[in-house]
């Protein structure tokens, strides 16, 4: 392979790389919104990080204290069910009705995905 050819394969792998890190992006943001409207200054996000992964963030500031939170839920999908971790602590299976909620959360996301490509294609 030339020099060139190399130069030209790497500009095209980070402009693929670039191009998924802003649809990410795009989506998470879509995502958050399922859940209803985001108050001015917090931010949420939900997505699909890979194809075993879900990722919840969510930041806001406490009226009261004016303190700045974060929490960041990961579930991991596994064969034998859905695990979560908040943070630093360690992973646990997902209750009934949570499972149902992240189910129901999903196909949202995927509806709100899918019509949001269609638009980007047909533009």
């Amino acid at each position: 392979m030339s020099l060139l050819d190399n130069l030209m394969r790497q500009k095209a792998d980070a402009r693929r790389a670039e191009l998924h890190k802003s649809l990410l992006h795009r989506h998470a943001k879509l995502g958050g919104q399922l859940f209803g409207p985001i108050p001015v200054g917090n931010r949420r996000e939900f997505f699909c990080l890979d194809e075993h992964t879900w990722v919840w963030h969510e930041e806001w500031t406490d009226q009261q204290t004016r303190q700045r939170h974060a929490v960041t839920t990961r579930y991991d999908v596994r064969p034998n069910g859905v695990l979560k971790s908040q943070g630093n602590n360690s992973y646990q299976q997902l209750s009934v009705g949570e499972a149902q909620n992240l189910r129901t959360a999903v196909r949202r996301y995927h509806e709100l995905v899918s019509a949001d490509l269609q638009q980007q294609m047909a533009a």
